[in-house]
Order: C-alpha cells, then structure tokens, then sequence
C-alpha cells in the first residue's frame, strides 16, 4: 500500500511520533494506521503524545558562538533531573549549535536537519520526550551576528560547559583585538545576567514601558500638589533614574560599581585604539515566563487511588 502524506499526519496526530518514525511504522505495516500505532508502541515511540500535556518548565538554557556568530536556545523538560542526565544536556549542545548555523530563526532551527538521524530538530525533540520520558518543548531561540568583532557568551547556574539556566549573549561591532572584545562582552554578560535589562539602549527601550513608567510617575507627581511646571521636572528626574534601572548602557557597571555600562565600553575602546559598538545582547532565563503548576501532594495520590 502506498504510504500517503495524509496517513503520515494522521499517525503523527494520533501518537505524536516524529514524522520519519511514523513513515517507518506505516511502512513496516503496510500502510495500516492501527497496526502502525501498536509498532510504534512497541518501540516506545507512541509515548509522546501522553506526555505533551504536561507542564514543562525546567530544563536548559545553552549557548553556542562559532566566530562573529552565535545562538542561545532554551529547550524545557518536566523536571530538573532532567538536566542532569548528560543525553539530554548533549542534546541541547547540539540544538544550540545547530541554532547558530540558522541564525537563530527558531522555525528554520525546527525543521534543520538533526546531525547523526534521519529526523529533523523538531521530531528529535518528540524522539527525546519517548526515550527519556518527560515532556519536552523547544520553547525558543535566538541569534547574534556581527560582521567585525565579537559575540561573547555567560552561563549562570551552569550544570556543564554552555550549559545552565540562564544564557547570554552580547554582540560588540569592532577592528578591536578579538581576545579584548571577547573579555569586555563576556562581563558584559555577566553584567546583564545580574541585572536583566530591559534594552540596550535608551531608542531600544519599549515605548509602551516608557509611557506606562510616566503615567505612573505622573500620578505620584501630582498628588505632591506642587506646580506644573516642577511636576514636568520632577518626572524628568525619575524617569532619567528609570532609564539608570532597565537601560543596560546606563546601568552601573556590576563588576567595578562606579562607572556606567557606557563609560566602560568607551574606556575599552580608548585603550583598544578601536571604536566598540555595542550591536546588541539576548538574555534567556530558563522558565521565565512559564506558568508552572502547583501540585497538592495528598490530592495527586488521591486522584491516583480512584482510578
């Protein structure tokens, strides 16, 4: 019987098997979907689609730089023991260098080729979930490129090389020496590890944060009752001090505690004899954002018994 793109999606919809597992099943069954789920069963491979339901916020952040280019993704898994089984962490390297070659475009990461398979990223991952057994998800994805200078990289919480829960990168544009770039990013990511800004630069920063800080500073100003024109001044003021909190080039520097973000990089640049452009930076702290689920111990076990 032939094996139809439509047979193929259907077995996929039903067990959430990776595509080339679907394929083999319908071929070593002849095409029929029912027997195809039971060989699919037998090797394990069926098991996905029990565990997609599951809330899957722990897992790895991981990074990956080749040259001027670099990548950090973020795939989740149920627990955090996951994290510590070193298939699963080898994985994740791999995602992240693969990550790099697309630039980062988590689509594009999805479908590229997984090295040592005939699966693709994306079916790897559904692979993964039915060998180790916990829900995974590929959450997201980014990249950083220059054309001169350097992307460096910092892991928090690191459990192995490249590997932990927080990930970042930071791109510095420069004819600088590399090693001095790579030095000046990598506390520079340090920096943002610590802080989590919420952009680069002033121009970057969200006008939406922007307007919601003045309207709040705004309404703080007023019930002062002083005048007009000392409230326009007051807000001013503050929203210079908001910038100093969430813009990373006007942030006090972590690491020496006196100088701004920005000076920092002007004082490299001076001793480097190169201009230094800061290009950009991505920060990934595993889960953020992820609704996680509060388990009341004594009903799970008792959900369990009445079944």
């Amino acid at each position: 019987m032939a094996i139809t793109a439509a047979l193929v999606k259907e077995l996929r919809e039903t067990t959430g098997a990776g595509m080339m597992d679907c394929k083999k099943a319908l071929s070593e069954t002849d095409g029929n979907v029912d027997a195809a789920v039971d060989w699919l069963r037998t090797k394990g491979l069926a098991n996905a689609a029990k565990k997609a339901g599951r809330v899957a916020a722990e897992g790895l952040v991981a990074v990956a730089v080749d040259g001027t280019k670099g990548a950090v993704v973020e795939l989740n898994a149920e627990t955090d023991f996951v994290s510590r089984n070193e298939e699963f962490q080898k994985f994740v390297k791999e995602v992240a260098v693969q990550a790099v070659s697309v630039d980062g475009d988590i689509e594009a990461l999805k479908s590229a080729p997984f090295p040592g398979s005939s699966r693709n990223v994306e079916e790897q991952v559904t692979h993964m979930i039915a060998t180790i057994g916990e829900n995974m998800s590929l959450r997201r994805s980014a990249g950083l490129s220059v054309e001169k200078g350097a992307v460096a990289s910092y892991i928090h919480s690191g459990v192995a090389t490249d590997l932990g829960k927080i990930g970042v990168l930071v791109a510095l544009e420069s004819e600088a020496d590399a090693a001095v770039l790579d030095g000046l990013g990598k506390q520079i990511a340090m920096h943002i590890a610590a802080t989590n800004p919420a952009s680069a630069t002033v121009e970057d920063l969200d006008p939406e944060l922007v307007e919601r800080e003045k309207a709040v500073l705004t309404d703080q100003a007023k019930e002062s009752g002083r005048p007009a024109e000392i409230i326009e001044k007051m807000i001013e003021g503050r929203i210079r001090k908001y910038y100093e909190q969430v813009v990373l080039v006007e942030q006090t520097f972590v690491i020496d505690g006196e100088n701004k973000v920005k000076t920092v990089i002007e004082n490299a640049a001076k001793e480097a004899g190169k201009p230094i452009t800061l290009k950009g930076f991505v920060r990934f702290e595993l889960g953020e954002g992820i609704e996680k689920e509060e388990k009341d111990f004594a009903a799970e076990v008792a959900e369990q018994l009445n079944k």
